[in-house]
């Protein structure tokens, strides 16, 4: 195949730095104007030395002072708003809400405390909290693994009426790839920060087990499986077609997902950012029962899918773009059709190497993302605001920082990622924030201002950047 060129040789770049540069040329905030938006100390639901600490640190080196006050006011937000903290049985326990949903994610709760992993060695109470959320997790996933969101207790859910299996604890059953992949990147990451093996008990062991067989029931090798949905809503997106099965499919060892990380429901059900993401975390299983647990029947088992899945991947993951040649796709059927997009929920495939999926200067990733970062993708927006990733969720032209902040961590280019952050500052609508999207025309035009997971990702790329590139920070 004729070698393409990379995002940061294209037009699609000089644009983009084009779009950053004019858009950095608007008058910054006046000085007074950034002072904290933190809750009071008093109100703030949990409090960790080290992340104080490292705010403090970390502002030193920012020159800008916007980001340096929007860094302050989201790396601490998980902790400050979201987090309420206990005991169960004798164990740490952890409930995180994803902002303005009273409801624990998987996928959100896992994100929005994985920025903390690297400082919870040094404190022992934020080191609780975290092993209060994998805890946490293991008990959801024990309740149900094809559920997608929680509530503190049995207190049933808006979502009651929907037509599949409800239970008192959940808040939605929304069956994803991500949402069994990232509690298991959230307790293999907070194992490998501190060392602490705590949290792998029976009941962990027990969860892990479902998570590698709801995988292979979601392969429908045999039947569709045991899981549907259905739900009586004017949004299309919101339910799934054929008896709550999905569109057909012809099964060939990828896993099928009902909906994608947005929460809204695949067109073709093999979603190809959860396999990749799935492969990872059944090697991170297989890690963990070697090493952790001496249990290596398991470690074989979960080793061996990862393969199955890989060569699966392999065969059926690309397809040709008529002008990109071949990339991934963002959904196959294994009837040979291709649905060529990426939405900025993660994972999505721009976000493949920062979740450890694929490295960055993999041929196959860079032809994809430039197609991703281009005019071709569907969900690519330009516009007076800026540029960026977008989603069907949020409706045509609303940019999220999601993707902004992705493609910041996945790149190597200075330029490129100085444009990102260029980008985040100028759209944050003097809020202080990062919010779920924005107009592409019209960044006070915004979608959820209390976002946990953004902006708590958004503290991890200025960490990031403070370890990597700190002089884009001075």
């Amino acid at each position: 195949m004729e070698a393409m060129p990379s995002v940061s040789s294209s037009p699609t770049r000089r644009r983009f730095l084009q779009s950053a540069a004019t858009l950095c040329g608007a008058p910054l905030l006046a000085a007074q104007e950034f002072t904290s938006r933190r809750p009071p100390l008093t109100e703030r639901r949990f409090t960790s030395d080290a992340v104080e600490a490292t705010i403090a640190r970390v502002k030193k080196s920012i020159a800008d002072p916007e980001l340096a006050w929007m860094f302050e006011n989201c790396f601490p937000n998980t902790l400050d708003t979201t987090v309420r903290t206990g005991e169960i049985g004798g164990r740490p326990d952890t409930f995180v809400i994803t902002g303005d949903i009273d409801a624990m994610w998987l996928r959100d709760s896992a994100a929005q405390v994985w920025p903390y992993l690297p400082l919870a060695r040094e404190d022992r109470k934020l080191r609780t909290m975290l092993a209060g959320v994998v805890n946490r997790q293991t008990r959801c996933i024990l309740i149900d693994p094809y559920a997608n969101a929680f509530n503190f207790g049995p207190t049933g859910s808006p979502w009651s009426k929907d037509r599949t299996r409800m239970k008192p604890e959940l808040h939605e059953r929304k069956w994803e790839i991500d949402s069994l992949c990232y509690p298991v990147r959230l307790a293999h990451g907070y194992w490998k920060a501190t060392g602490d093996t705590s949290c792998f008990d029976p009941d962990w062991r027990r969860a892990a087990g479902l998570i590698v067989q709801t995988f292979h029931e979601q392969q429908r090798m045999q039947n569709p499986g045991p899981y549907s949905f259905e739900r009586i809503s004017a949004v299309a997106s919101d339910s799934l077609p054929h008896g709550g099965f999905g569109n057909p499919t012809r099964p060939n060892g990828l896993i099928h997902s009902g909906f994608r990380p947005s929460d809204d429901a695949c067109i073709y059900s093999m979603f190809i950012p959860g396999n990749f993401f799935a492969v990872t975390s059944l090697e991170q299983l297989a890690e963990i029962a070697s090493t952790v647990l001496q249990d290596s029947a398991f470690a074989a088992e979960c080793h061996r899918f990862a393969g199955e899945i890989t060569k699966a991947l392999s065969g059926f993951s690309t397809g040709e773009h008529p002008k990109h040649g071949q990339i991934l796709a963002y959904e196959v059927d294994g009837f040979g059709n291709s649905l060529f997009m990426d939405d900025a929920g993660v994972p999505s495939l721009i976000a493949l190497p920062y979740l450890g999926c694929l490295p960055i200067d993999n041929a196959l990733y860079q032809h994809t993302r430039a197609f991703v970062l281009s005019d071709d993708n569907p969900y690519f927006y330009r516009g007076t605001a800026g540029e960026g990733l977008g989603s069907p969720h949020a409706g045509l032209g609303m940019i999220w920082p999601l993707g902004i902040i992705t493609r910041a961590l996945t790149s190597r280019d200075e330029q490129e990622i100085a444009g990102c952050l260029k980008l985040l500052r100028a759209t944050n609508a003097g809020t202080g924030f990062i919010h779920e999207s924005f107009s592409r025309n019209d960044a006070t035009k915004f979608t959820r201002k209390w976002f946990a997971w953004a902006n708590t990702l958004f503290g991890e790329l200025i960490l990031t950047l403070h370890d990597q590139h700190p002089k884009l920070l001075a």
